[in-house]
């Protein structure tokens, strides 16, 4: 199967448009019930870090096909805008990349030596899964080479590879069918035994609960670590595949690190959906993609 990077173009709207909506939630006066109830707030709305460094990730696909390590922590490095939202260790990362420390070395002294097991690797990393559609080998990969920039922990690293290999199964399914439980197999065989790892296993088991217990049981972003992160929003993507509108507005209903998590599960369920209503699933509505601030001119 060959890279399609239009399906990766419309993960990343996906992507974009949940973690802007998603941000627009720790602002003041922001109703959930209107959300639920499909009224949104008004426009425009911003994203954050999440988007920024996807759309890295796009653009490096788009003109290379694939990650090289030292070229994604350049632009990663030369494009931070650390007013986006970035956390503090990723901006001292960053900020050591762009003095001239090699990035094996700046993102593995963090946290005593043991690297970030945040969950910024996985945040960014579903367009690239979208990209390599069908071919979860190569999604995975791709996108341990992706999160060791930034993340070295294995848990980091674990999570980051399990968005991508949801990613490119939704994609690859987006003319068929794909249950819930098939989503989640679909990740099993690259899963690394950790907190990341049974927190996914135990995804599969909330399947059909609700938002607030799948929430409670896995977390919903909150402590902004792959572990309390990654396994809610595999929960969400596989819950709410072929309908964007809910996939997201479960992220947000789901509380904590909303933006982060309506982004990757965007990325997923859009690689899945697309852009607009079909036959058989919801996609991004228009409205929701005219409200999002524009991506950068580079993306």
């Amino acid at each position: 199967m060959c890279s399609d990077l239009n399906i990766a173009r419309e993960s990343l709207d996906g992507l974009s448009v949940g973690d802007a909506l998603g941000a627009q939630f720790f602002v003041p006066g922001r109703s959930v019930p209107e959300l639920i109830a499909g009224k949104p707030p008004a426009g425009p709305w911003e994203w954050t870090d999440d988007t920024e460094m996807a759309c890295s990730v796009y653009a490096e696909l788009r003109e290379h096909g694939g990650i090289e390590r030292d070229r994604l922590a350049v632009v990663f490095a030369d494009r931070c805008e650390p007013y986006r939202g970035y956390g503090g260790g990723t901006v001292v990362v960053l900020h050591q990349i762009r003095d001239g420390r090699p990035w094996a070395e700046a993102a593995g002294a963090v946290f005593d030596g043991v690297g970030s097991w945040g969950n910024g690797a996985a945040m960014r990393v579903a367009p690239l899964g979208a990209y390599f559609a069908g071919q979860p080998d190569r999604a995975a990969v791709q996108a341990a080479s992706s999160a060791e920039v930034t993340h070295r922990h294995p848990e980091a690293i674990v999570g980051a590879m399990a968005v991508a290999v949801a990613a490119s199964h939704a994609a690859a399914t987006r003319d068929g069918q794909c249950a819930p439980e098939e989503l989640l197999r679909a990740v099993e065989p690259y899963l690394v035994d950790g907190q990341t790892a049974r927190g996914i296993r135990r995804a599969r088991e909330l399947l059909g609960r609700s938002v607030a217990e799948a929430a409670h049981e896995l977390g919903n972003g909150a402590q902004v670590s792959a572990p309390d992160t990654v396994p809610f929003t595999l929960w969400a993507a596989a819950s709410f595949l072929t309908d964007y509108p809910a996939a997201i507005t479960a992220c947000v209903q789901a509380g904590g690190d909303a933006d982060t998590t309506a982004a990757i599960v965007g990325g997923i369920v859009a690689a899945h959906t697309g852009i607009g209503d079909h036959a058989d699933r919801r996609g991004i509505p228009a409205a929701w993609l005219a409200n999002r601030e524009p991506l950068p001119d580079w993306a």
